[in-house]
């Protein structure tokens, strides 16, 4: 089934700024409320009831990571933004599913929204969930649509103590978890490009009606996928040049690395981009070679049987005074005539290399 590229957004319409709306698919069954809590020394792990055991480990000297799967319970939001000081707007944007990747700073806290993609094997679709994160001196909100993310290898780090990770703050934790998204797109991008040569072989050896839509599927998907991909760079280049006391300069320095990552990736969209558009040349001048060769060899066979056709026209008017009706070895004469040049004809065309 064909993808909306534009969601519907009817349920908003003439209420005021700021009010709370899920818009976009309800993709979980029940909210799932995880923390992470850490400093070097410690950490704590689990899966919580309610915000409310997760708001006890608020401290100073712990970073708090609060990831919340699922979006529909609206209530869950509010009690958020009351605890840490979120504007309304903010909130809205969380529950708005269809937002491109942003960067917003609210001085006490800077609010960002990236896009997850996951690549399904079986319909060949690439498929993006909304993340947004909320960053705050010593917390990180993440929110997102469903349970399964691109973290689990910087849970891994945070339990096993890899990395410098246990060591930094938010804004570190924070980095781990875009540079987890942008990785992931590499991933996406692999398995792209494995489709795309598989399409250019079948391409080459035996295109079909079939072929094209292919390629027409894969240009809606790097459209999806440059949505995805391209405001992120703004994105992470506005997170270096803010200035922000959330962001240590140490950090700063791993943001230019994802910068590069980020870069490279929207190269590689837009060198799929170019590759998927020559495709559709190259299967409209495939399917017009095989026409043209269909026609050459009609036009042959026609070549052929037009002396022949004649012959057979003069012979069969059947006039009296036609000396060749009565005659023993007419009709097999004929045939050796017609037969003579049907192969002078074909011996003429494979000189010329016609055929």
């Amino acid at each position: 089934m064909r993808k909306s590229l534009v969601r519907k957004r009817k349920q908003k319409i003439g209420l005021p700024p700021g009010s709370l709306v899920h818009i976009g698919e309800r993709k979980a069954e029940e909210v799932r409320i995880t923390l992470i809590n850490f400093n070097e020394s410690t950490l704590k792990e689990q899966e919580v009831a309610n915000l409310d055991e997760a708001f006890a480990y608020l401290d100073q000297n712990t970073v708090s990571w609060i990831n919340i799967d699922g979006l529909h319970q609206v209530e869950l939001l509010e009690q958020i933004g009351a605890r840490f000081q979120i504007h309304p707007l903010v909130l809205e944007d969380v529950l708005n599913t269809e937002h491109r990747p942003k960067l917003e700073d609210y001085d006490a806290y800077l609010f960002l929204v990236l896009k997850m993609l996951f690549f399904d094997e079986a319909t060949k679709e690439i498929r993006a969930e909304q993340v947004s994160m909320i960053l705050g001196p010593n917390y990180v909100l993440s929110f997102q649509e469903q349970r399964g993310d691109v973290f689990e290898a910087v849970r891994e780090r945070i339990r096993n103590k890899k990395g410098r990770i246990r060591k930094a703050g938010a804004d570190y934790l924070a980095y781990a978890l875009i540079d987890a998204i942008v990785d992931s797109y590499y991933a996406i991008l692999e398995q792209v490009s494995d489709q795309i040569e598989f399409l250019d072989e079948e391409l080459v050896v035996d295109p079909t009606s079939g072929t094209l839509g292919k390629i027409h599927h894969f240009k809606r998907e790097m459209i999806l996928l440059r949505k995805s991909v391209w405001p992120l760079r703004e994105l992470i280049s506005a997170l270096q040049r803010e200035g922000t006391p959330l962001v240590q300069k140490s950090t700063g320095i791993f943001l230019r690395d994802v910068y590069d990552n980020t870069i490279q990736a929207v190269d590689t969209v837009e060198t799929f981009r170019d590759i998927l558009s020559s495709m559709v040349d190259l299967y409209l001048s495939s399917m017009s070679n095989r026409m043209n060769e269909i026609m050459k060899v009609l036009t042959i066979i026609a070549t052929i049987f037009i002396p022949l056709t004649f012959i057979v026209g003069v012979y069969g008017m059947n006039f009296v005074y036609m000396p060749e009706l009565k005659w023993h070895w007419g009709y097999p004469t004929i045939w050796g005539v017609m037969i003579a040049i049907a192969g002078g004809l074909l011996w003429f065309f494979k000189r010329k290399k016609w055929l």
